[in-house]
Order: C-alpha cells, then structure tokens, then sequence
C-alpha cells in the first residue's frame, strides 16, 4: 500500500512538472504580448500605458530581462530615475551579457551622472 501511495505520489509529480511547462510558456507568452503592446504605444507617445504593460509582464515574468530594460527606458523618460536606476540593475542582474541592456544603462548612468554634477554646482 504504501509502495503505491508513493508511486502516485511520484506520478503526479511527474504530471505536475509535464503541466508546468506549459503554464511557464504560456505565461512568457503572454509577457512577451505586454512588452510588444507596450512597445506599440511607447513609438505612440503613450508613456503611461507603455508603463503599465511592462510592469504587467514583469509582474509575469519577473525573469523578463528585456521587460526590464523597456520599463528602465520609460522611467527614465517619465523622469522617475530612482526606478529607472532599479529595473536596469534588475535587467543587468537577468542577463548580464546583454550589449544593448549594458550600453542603455552605461548611458543612463552617464547622463545622470553628468545631471547631478551640473545641478550640485
């Protein structure tokens, strides 16, 4: 009896793992669906709601690295550096060997760098 309770114990581990893979696509599908729509709107002018679905699809894939750097982006165009300054820690911590997550945020360091300089003199 107890050699079956564990043999099902075993199965439905099986079977939850075999389940969760299409959960876990499905889920970056649906990120990789709000960072695209985010993208669409942001090339509008429509910061806020680019805002709000790349926060949806890292609040979905909180491994979204690429989710990240888009947020980054529109903090700082909102002028919300202390987040911005946050999710591209967040994208670089991700995917550190990302070239173009790297020079945004080299970018974004340099121009508020050379910001707080300008404004502490």
């Amino acid at each position: 009896m107890i050699r079956l309770i564990l043999r099902l114990c075993a199965l439905l581990l099986v079977l939850g793992a075999v389940g969760a893979a299409p959960v876990a696509a499905d889920a970056r599908d649906d990120a990789r669906r709000q960072v695209a729509f985010g993208i669409e709107v942001a090339q509008r002018g429509l910061w806020r709601e680019a805002i709000y679905r790349w926060e949806r699809a890292v609040e979905i894939d909180p491994t979204y690295a690429a989710a990240y750097n888009n947020l980054a982006i529109a903090y700082e165009h909102d002028g919300d550096l202390d987040k911005a300054r946050t999710a591209y820690e967040r994208a670089l911590a991700l995917d550190p060997g990302n070239e173009f997550i790297t020079q945004n945020h080299e970018l974004f360091r340099e121009i508020n760098d050379r910001t707080n300089r300008e404004s502490n003199q």
